[in-house]
This record gives C-alpha cells, sequence and structure tokens, in this order.
C-alpha cells in the first residue's frame, strides 16, 4: 500500500489561481486512482499586498513573510512538500526552502521538464509575464540558454498588466470580455514575432488558457502541470541544513563561550560555511549542583522543556555546555527525538585515544558533577582511572567557581585562579598526567593545552567544551555529506 502524500498549497498569493490548481490536483489521474494517499492543506490568510499590480520594482519582502509563515505552519503540521502557485514567489522559492525542513516544489521545474520533454531546442517561446516577473530575469535563468524567449511588445504588455491586475481584471475573476482580450493581443504580439509556443509567467494564465487555446493559441496551463509534477513519484526527502540546539544559560558565560568555540573550530571561508545554531539560554534552569548534593530544585523538567523547544526550532543535534547537567542525560535523552551530544563521552573517549587507555587523570569540576559519578561511569567504559581531589581542594573548587571571587560572579583572574592552581598541583601530585576541566566555567581562567606547567609538573589541560564543539562540527559535516 503506497505511503501517505500530504500537501500544502499557499493560497492567498492569486485566490481564484491557487483554488484552481487546488481543484486541478483533486482531479488529477494519480490522486483519482488513489485517493486514500493525498491529503491537501489549502491555507489562504488575508495579505495586503494582494491587490498590488507586479510592476518591476514591486517589494517582495511582505510576500516572502506571508509565504514563510505559511510554509511553517504547513512544516508544523506535518506536510510533506509545499506548492507555492506564484511566479513571483517563485523568484525567492530558494530563500524560503533554506529556512524550512520540508521541500517547496519548484514550479519552474516542472514547467522546463515539460518544455525541455515536448519541444525542441532553439525553439521561439513566448512569455507570458508580470513586469516583475520579466525584468528578474526568472525565465533567462531556467530557459534562456536553450531556447529563445520573446515578450510582447511595450504596448501589448501595457495591455496585459491592465487586462491582470486592473479593476475588473482577470485576477478579480473577470474572465470575458475586456481582459481576455488584453491577454489574447498579448499572445497575438508574441505569434507575431515567431513564438510558436505561450509559455506561462502568470498563474492566472490557467484562468483563461482554455478560451486561449480555442482560439487557437498554443498556451500551456502551469497549474495543470504543477499538479502533475507535484502527484509524480516521490523525490528523495530534503535534508536541511545542519541546525545545533544548544541548551544555554547553565552557566550564561560558559554558553558563549562554547558558541565561540564552535565558530573558531569551523572550517569556513564566509559567514555562510559557519554552522546554524539555535540557542536558548536559559540561566532559570535550577542549579543542577544544589539538586544533586542537597535535594534542591529538580532541574530535569526544565532541561527536558528547553530541549523540546530546540527540537521545535529545527534542531538535528543538541548540546548542553554545563558538566554537571549531563547526570540528567540518562533521564532526558529517552523523551528527546534528536540526540544529546555527550560532552563526558566525549571528552574521555578523545583522552583515551589522545594518551592512552591506562592513563591516570584529574578530574576538576563540581562537587555535585564529582559525586553524581557520571564521569567516573565514562572513563570506567574506556579504561580510564579518574582522580579527584581531596576534601580541602575540592572545597577549593567550589570556591573558585561559586565563590564572590568566583567564576560564575565574573572574575577569571586572582584568588579564583590561585585556588584552581592549587587543585591542579594536588591532583598531579597524585599522579595525573592529564587533567580534565570539567566543569564549563574552568576554560574562561584555564585554557586547552597540550602541555601546561604547574610548579614543575607538566599536564595536559582538556576542556570538555571545546571537545565538544570539535565533534559537533563533525556532525554538521557529516550532515551535509549525506
Amino acid at each position: 500500500m503506497s505511503s501517505t502524500r500530504r500537501l500544502g498549497i499557499v493560497g492567498g498569493l492569486g485566490s481564484l489561481a491557487g483554488a484552481d490548481l487546488f481543484y486541478k490536483l483533486v482531479k488529477s489521474r494519480a490522486v483519482l486512482e488513489d485517493q486514500g494517499r493525498y491529503h491537501f492543506l489549502f491555507e489562504q490568510h488575508p495579505f495586503k499586498d494582494v491587490l498590488l499590480p507586479l510592476d518591476r520594482n514591486a517589494s517582495m519582502t511582505s510576500r516572502k513573510f506571508y509565504v514563510f509563515q505559511v510554509c511553517k505552519t504547513f512544516e508544523n503540521s506535518g506536510v510533506d512538500a509545499v506548492l507555492l502557485p506564484c511566479f513571483a514567489s517563485q523568484t525567492f522559492r530558494e530563500e524560503i526552502q533554506q529556512e524550512l525542513g520540508i521541500p517547496v516544489l519548484d514550479m519552474m521545474q516542472a514547467l522546463v521538464q515539460h518544455i525541455t520533454r515536448s519541444v525542441a531546442p532553439g525553439t521561439r517561446l513566448g512569455v507570458i509575464a508580470s513586469d516583475f516577473v520579466r525584468h528578474c530575469g526568472l525565465f533567462e535563468r531556467h530557459l534562456g540558454q536553450h531556447f529563445n524567449l520573446l515578450y510582447p511588445d511595450a504596448e501589448a504588455q501595457a495591455a496585459l498588466m491592465e487586462a491582470m491586475y486592473g479593476v475588473n481584471g482577470i485576477k478579480d475573476g473577470h474572465l470575458e470580455g475586456v481582459p481576455l482580450e488584453g491577454v489574447y493581443q498579448a499572445c497575438l504580439s508574441l505569434q507575431e514575432q515567431g513564438a510558436t509556443l505561450i509559455v506561462p509567467g502568470m498563474t492566472e494564465l490557467s484562468l483563461v488558457c482554455g478560451d486561449l487555446q480555442r482560439r487557437g493559441i498554443s498556451a500551456l496551463d502551469i497549474n495543470q502541470l504543477y499538479a502533475d509534477f507535484a502527484t509524480q513519484a516521490d523525490g528523495p526527502a530534503r535534508q536541511p541544513p545542519f541546525k545545533l540546539g544548544i541548551v544555554g544559560g547553565v552557566g550564561p558565560a560558559a554558553t558563549v563561550d562554547f558558541m565561540g568555540k564552535v565558530v573558531a573550530h569551523t572550517p569556513a571561508g564566509k559567514d555562510q560555511d559557519h554552522i546554524k545554531m539555535v540557542v536558548e539560554q536559559n540561566p532559570q534552569i535550577p542549579d543542577r549542583t544544589a539538586n544533586l548534593l542537597r535535594d534542591e530544585t529538580d532541574p530535569t523538567l526544565a532541561l527536558y522543556a528547553t530541549c523540546k523547544r530546540l527540537e521545535s526550532a529545527g534542531a538535528q543535534a543538541i548540546a548542553i555546555p554545563c558538566n554537571t547537567a549531563h547526570a540528567f542525560v540518562e533521564r532526558l535523552q529517552p523523551h528527546l527525538r534528536v540526540p544529546i551530544v555527550n560532552m563526558l563521552s566525549e571528552t574521555v573517549e578523545w583522552i583515551a585515544q589522545h594518551y592512552g587507555s591506562g592513563q591516570a587523570v584529574g578530574l576538576l569540576a563540581t562537587s555535585g558533577t564529582v559525586q553524581s559519578q557520571v564521569y567516573h561511569h565514562a572513563a570506567r567504559r574506556v579504561g580510564l582511572q579518574l582522580i579527584t581531589p581531596g576534601f580541602d581542594y575540592q572545597a577549593l573548587v567550589m570556591e573558585a567557581i561559586y565563590g564572590e571571587r568566583g567564576i560564575k560572579a565574573g572574575f577569571t583572574e586572582g584568588i579564583c585562579r590561585e585556588q584552581l592552581l592549587l587543585a591542579a598541583e594536588h591532583l598531579c601530585e597524585q599522579g595525573a598526567k592529564v587533567l580534565i576541566l570539567g566543569c564549563t566555567e574552568l576554560p574562561l581562567v584555564l585554557a586547552h593545552s597540550e602541555a601546561f606547567e604547574i610548579n614543575g609538573h607538566r599536564v595536559a589541560l582538556v576542556d570538555p567544551t571545546t571537545i565538544l564543539a570539535r565533534q559537533c562540527i563533525r556532525l554538521s559535516q557529516v550532515s551535509v555529506d549525506r
């Protein structure tokens, strides 16, 4: 049994033309032969610029916003593909497509596919289009390489625009008399120039295409072609550009630091080469350490709600630049559709690959992270031995993070740095050759380093947020390569 196909039609850009496309979809052979398969959603809302003629200087801004909003509604409704019956809107279809995870079917592709199959290269094609579409070069880009394109002369073009967009014009439903005559004269103008086929650049032409054909004009019905195109065999699913969701605010400065690392490590020659990121900077997520140590407010629901909002925003993977929050990841992941990139697992695997699985590794982290044993569990899976500070030195780490002159209070020099270095030296004396900066505030004070000197001890400092950033970049590159 064939799978259901849900198609959305953007109405309101030309109400009658959109309705005509809907009618031709419903009565198309593919739909009539398999009526249980196709579901159609027709969305038409007030569009304030709908009555403005599409002259050569027409602004597309309001039209773009309208089309985008309707397409997002379709995407959120689970539609498989969108039909956009408007040539002016086809000029920015690719811009809309970049912001969606579902395909906006290319009406020009439907037209070109039909013409190239049925007309010899070099044929003279007469184009009936608005001033805007005519002068933006849409048809030259799609057909100009293989066909000779002709347009009505100035007088016939002016009459055509009046017939379509004027008072009592075809766009308003007046399909006979003077409006029809204006379109007919434009077609004759093209035939006099040698055009053997009239190509539509206005969807409203479909409303009078039958009348023109009965008068001997060889004109194409774009709505019929678009309907047939939409009901052909399904194309490959569209893979939207990779978008990384970031649970921010845990803590706020660490979030900004992580984003900077994603940007810094992305191989890019221009802005557009960087990764899309959607961030919810939510400092109101209850303190993770306070919950783990003193059973204060559980942050699980707030973390879950934030992740779900990132999912809804189109994130394909989620990063949480907070080590302690990873104590809650096992609770969250089964209820999410997209993966949380586990910073702790990525970090210990990276250490095992670079320094060997038998290495003694020191952990500088909050007491919540230490007591939750999340790093210990991850380390054991790759054969690493973790060393944590003694009681007094762990207190120094907590003071460096949470103290009055600590990192969460905005300090990165002075006593907080001295406290961290004392705890780090203590771990080196216990035999650690690698130290994990296991709280995302710590790299604001001590940077990722292959060889760091602490009072005669040579140690590697590993920043999990740097490891996480690199892994997120790799995921984005895998997504592009698919």
